[in-house]
């Protein structure tokens, strides 16, 4: 898969896993396990790359002792997902155009 697409649907698959409610590394990534294999050292570029963008916030609370990073969405993070939907039905329509008619060749 070309590495800037995925480097989308990875961004966009973050946002939608924090997007009913504050969420933190270890749960994200259990969030996401079903659908996608995810490294931390991968995740947390995501975070700092989406908290850059203004698509989320940060912070930082004590939990069983130890202080834990909490990530919530922003608008602008609600608003990348809207724009990811829209932008799906074209990429679904460019692979339906692709695939016209394999059907009937295989």
């Amino acid at each position: 898969m070309d590495i800037q697409l995925k480097r989308g649907l990875l961004d966009v698959c973050v946002l939608a896993a924090i997007k009913n409610g504050d969420s933190y590394g270890y749960r994200i990534i259990k969030d996401l396990k079903p659908y996608v294999e995810l490294s931390e050292s991968t995740l947390y570029t995501i975070l700092k790359r989406l908290e850059a963008a203004s698509m989320l916030t940060v912070r930082t609370a004590e939990h069983d002792g130890r202080l834990r990073k909490y990530y919530h969405i922003t608008a602008a993070g609600l608003g990348r997902i809207e724009d990811f939907k829209n932008e799906w039905k074209e990429v679904i329509s460019i692979y339906q155009f692709v695939n016209e008619g394999e059907e009937t060749h295989a």
